[in-house]
């Protein structure tokens, strides 16, 4: 066995274990998911600009004639790649694909929270030109911000779902050709061409569904949505690069600590270390229908079933 090297751990604890490495991802996933949606696309960042000429001229951290910008909202999304691949490493594709469900419901919430909070009274009186209150209202704020996260959420439901779907089965077709192996190819592999879907996606439906781009009206728009597709990209595709190292070495500590070898995982996730255990002490016991407690072999079924909290196996 691959951990019979390892001390023995209660198997209720191993199971508590890896709830609780479930729900750190989970909740990470989710988290950065409800926050980027919210501030997706508040701010802008512009992180170099360029000025066509005979010499041209770069510079750093200003918008000019033609720059490269980043949503605030891109900043922390390529975590949630991370979080997935760790997932389906892990868990199996049924618990990355529920999580993704999760995430589409939570940003139906958000949407909803939203549009109550901006309907409950006192409802302020409107500019009619920018369907906000008037700078000096205390309830500017959350006007802006439900306007644009309306924008943002609505642009990136569809490309969240399309994305995220499309990192978990190229994910699972990769490690399933190379049979487990090859960690590095499925990590970049689905996140690659996961984000091409997102980046793509996200871009043109906030452009024109939401409107919300700080796009300059002199210029051409297609191009201008080029370099914002190609901007977001390439700094997602960077992040993917940087991240390969830190797969593995979570890789490398989890599969130990959370008694996984990943290549064991099938779709429906790794064998349940209560069920594994019971299983085992039953074949074990075979027909011997008086088991002598003092027996090494011999498992506590009733006893498990208690610190379980249900039934684990019956044997009756």
């Amino acid at each position: 066995m691959a951990f019979d090297h390892l001390p023995e751990i209660d198997p209720v604890r191993l199971r508590e274990r890896r709830e609780r490495v479930f729900l750190v991802l989970a909740g990470l996933f989710l988290g950065t998911l409800a926050m980027l949606n919210i501030l997706g696309i508040s701010r802008f960042i512009a992180l170099a600009s360029f000025t066509p000429g005979e010499s041209g001229s770069w510079t750093w951290g200003e918008w000019g004639e033609v720059s490269f910008a980043l949503a605030v909202g891109v900043l922390p999304y390529p975590l949630t790649f991370l979080c997935t691949d760790l997932i389906s490493e892990f868990y199996g594709r049924r618990r990355a694909n529920f999580m993704v469900f999760v995430g589409l419901i939570l940003n139906l919430w958000v949407v909803f929270i939203l549009w109550l909070g901006g309907v409950l009274p006192v409802v302020p009186v409107m500019d009619g030109a920018t369907g906000l209150p008037g700078p000096g209202d205390p309830q500017y704020a959350f006007y802006a911000i439900r306007k644009l996260a309306f924008g943002a959420v609505m642009a990136s439901m569809a490309a969240y779902l399309v994305a995220q779907f499309v990192d978990v089965q190229l994910f699972h077709y990769w490690k399933k050709l190379t049979s487990g192996k090859a960690l590095w190819l499925r990590n970049n592999g689905s996140t690659v061409v996961s984000q091409a879907v997102d980046t793509v996606a996200v871009i043109l439906i906030t452009h024109y569904y939401a409107g919300a781009l700080p796009v300059a009206e002199d210029r051409p728009v297609g191009g201008q949505l080029m370099l914002f597709i190609a901007t977001g990209y390439v700094f997602k595709l960077a992040v993917a690069l940087i991240d390969t190292p830190l797969i593995y070495a979570a890789v490398a500590w989890l599969k130990p600590y959370l008694r996984i070898d990943p290549i064991d995982v099938t779709h429906d996730g790794p064998a349940d270390p209560l069920l594994t255990v019971a299983t085992g002490a039953v074949v074990a016991r075979g027909s011997d229908d008086d088991p002598d407690d003092n027996d090494p072999d011999h498992v506590d079924l009733d006893g498990l079933d208690q610190r379980l909290g249900r039934s684990v196996w019956r044997d009756d």
